[in-house]
Parts: C-alpha cells; sequence; structure tokens
C-alpha cells in the first residue's frame, strides 16, 4: 500500500506541465489525460517508477503497460518496427491506437512495463497536454488508466482523484476526455491480430487494410485490457435491459430512456464519450444494480459492449 501523501492538482499551462515533467523524472506518478482516458503516468525506463504504478493501482503484475511517445520516431527507439506499422501509425497516430510490436533488445524499458513479454505496447495520444508531458520528460511515460485495478475507467481529474488521491503525487486536469474509451489495440507480432477493441472503430481499420479484423480470442494476457473482469462499477451492471429492476438505476440508449443516457438520438459517438463519466454518476448513487440498454453492435458500438461485458462479468 503507497504511504498517503497530498496529491496536487496542476493546469496543463507551462508552470504546470514543468511541474508534471519534473515529477516524473524524479520517479513520481502524475494522472494526465489523453483523449481517450486520463493516464497514470510514470518514467517507463524507471523500474521503481512503475511498481509505484502496480502498487497505486493494485494492479496485477502479470498485465502489461502501454508505454505513451511523441511521435513515431520514439516508438521506433523501443520496438521493432515494420512497414505495416507505419501505414497504421500513419493513419491513426496520434490517436487511439495502440501497437504491440517485438520490443528492440536495446530499448531501456523496465521490464515491469513488458511484464517480461518480448514485446511492447506503444502509443502516441491525441492530446495537447498529453504531448507537451511527453516533451517535457523526453522519456517514454508507462500508463494504464488512472484508477484503481479493475474499476472504471476516469474521463475527468475528479474521477482521478476519487479513486487515487493520497497514491499519486499529482494530476494534470485537462478537462473531460474526448473519447472516452481506451484505445483499441493492435498486434504486430509479426500476424496482424485485434487484441482489444478501442477507440479506432474496426470499420476504420478496415478501410486503412482493405480487410476486416476479428477480436482475438486467447486466455493468454498478452496486451493491456484483457482481464475478463475489468471497468466495474462497485453496482452490478446487467445488460441489454429494457426497463430497471427494482433496485436499479438505468443507463440508456437511443429509444431507451434512462436515469442517464449515453446517447438519446442513438450516436455512439456520444455514447463512448459519456459512457465512463455516467457510470461513475450512476454508481455515485449507491444503487442496488446498473441496468444497461442494448447498444448496437456497430462502429464503436463493439468497444463500448466490450468495456460493459467485463464491467457485467463476475468478480473475484
Amino acid at each position: 500500500m503507497p504511504i498517503p501523501r497530498i496529491t496536487e492538482t496542476l493546469r496543463p499551462d507551462a508552470s504546470g506541465l514543468a511541474r508534471a515533467a519534473a515529477l516524473v523524472r524524479a520517479g513520481d506518478l502524475v494522472a494526465f489525460p489523453t483523449e481517450t482516458v486520463y493516464g497514470l503516468g510514470g518514467d517507463a525506463t524507471d523500474d521503481l517508477a512503475v511498481a509505484r504504478i502496480f502498487a497505486a493501482k493494485d494492479r496485477p503484475r502479470f498485465n502489461p503497460l502501454i508505454a505513451h511517445v511523441a511521435d513515431v520516431a520514439a516508438a521506433q527507439r523501443l520496438v521493432v518496427w515494420s512497414d505495416l506499422a507505419d501505414r497504421l501509425a500513419a493513419a491513426f497516430w496520434p490517436g487511439p491506437m495502440t501497437l504491440v510490436l517485438p520490443l528492440r533488445a536495446d530499448a531501456g524499458v523496465s521490464a515491469l512495463v513488458t511484464a517480461d513479454l518480448p514485446t511492447l505496447a506503444v502509443r502516441v495520444p491525441a492530446h495537447p497536454a498529453a504531448l507537451a508531458l511527453l516533451d517535457a520528460v523526453g522519456r517514454p511515460i508507462a500508463a494504464p488508466s488512472a484508477n484503481p485495478s479493475g474499476r472504471i475507467s476516469p474521463t475527468s481529474a475528479a474521477h482521478v482523484l476519487a479513486g487515487l488521491s493520497g497514491r499519486i503525487a499529482a494530476v494534470l486536469d485537462g478537462g473531460p476526455c474526448a473519447v472516452g474509451l481506451e484505445s483499441t489495440i493492435l498486434g504486430l507480432t509479426p500476424d496482424l491480430v485485434l487484441l482489444r477493441a478501442g477507440g479506432v472503430p474496426s470499420e476504420a481499420l478496415a478501410n486503412v487494410l482493405g480487410y476486416s479484423l476479428t477480436l482475438h480470442q486467447g486466455s493468454a494476457i498478452t496486451a493491456p485490457g484483457q482481464l475478463a473482469s475489468h471497468y466495474a462499477p462497485d453496482a452490478r451492471v446487467r445488460l441489454d435491459a429494457l426497463t430497471p429492476h427494482a433496485g436499479e438505476v438505468m443507463l440508456g440508449f437511443g429509444p431507451v430512456p434512462g436515469t442517464l443516457t449515453l446517447s438519446a438520438t442513438g450516436d455512439l459517438t456520444e455514447a463512448a464519450a459519456h459512457l465512463f463519466r455516467h457510470l461513475h454518476a450512476l454508481d455515485a448513487m449507491s444503487p442496488q444494480g446498473i441496468a444497461v440498454a442494448p447498444i448496437p453492435e456497430t462502429g464503436l458500438g463493439r468497444a463500448i459492449n466490450d468495456r460493459l461485458r467485463r464491467a457485467a462479468a463476475p468478480r473475484n
């Protein structure tokens, strides 16, 4: 258990970014905004800093982390690059796509980041504060979502503080996250596989690749976000509901109204941006359960349903 401390809240201005970068370079943890969710950042080259990430989150050590980098050149210093990686990065970076590639022997990344796997997950985030922090730190930043392991992902600084205040040095408050879902993860080791649905819909990937990908089903953990039970509120989650049961609150979508509604018009982009924020708000009502309206299994709906199924999964 990390020693309690005062967690600073920093603005994403020159002073706040300088303070955040100094903390990360010193081995401390700073939560920062990305376009997907808030990440809990530590120096990916510092074993102790990465160990602090696992301790702050109570995260299982076998669950690898994503190394956030400032650009393609920074990624190429860490992983064995390929022509396909070039195509995907050109299309989706900066943005909500993570690539899992063979780790370079001279990468200098802590083995805790990779969970001792021969691969590394890398991403260039599409958020000005995240990119400014990466530039100021000058090192890859390992950053899972900034929440206790297995719980609802944070899309605001307030969500971060609710879960990790006193456990981390600071949070860089960049406002709400625009995408609201974690990144799509693709494995290129060497065959291309979809390891996690996320902020880049499979249809957009198909437009670039010329063919469709189906989600890889396997028992081994090869990338973040593959645990069966994840993204979970305190309340039990019931899916594909049309009305709430007694004691439940309702998360609506489209024609199915709710206590809170992801998108009354059925817009999946709006729904993705609202998903974790609404789950946080509904869970704060201390209901017996959260009933969730059906979400179509298309576009970003696949990623939304992936998170909801994991939130509703049996818990250890």
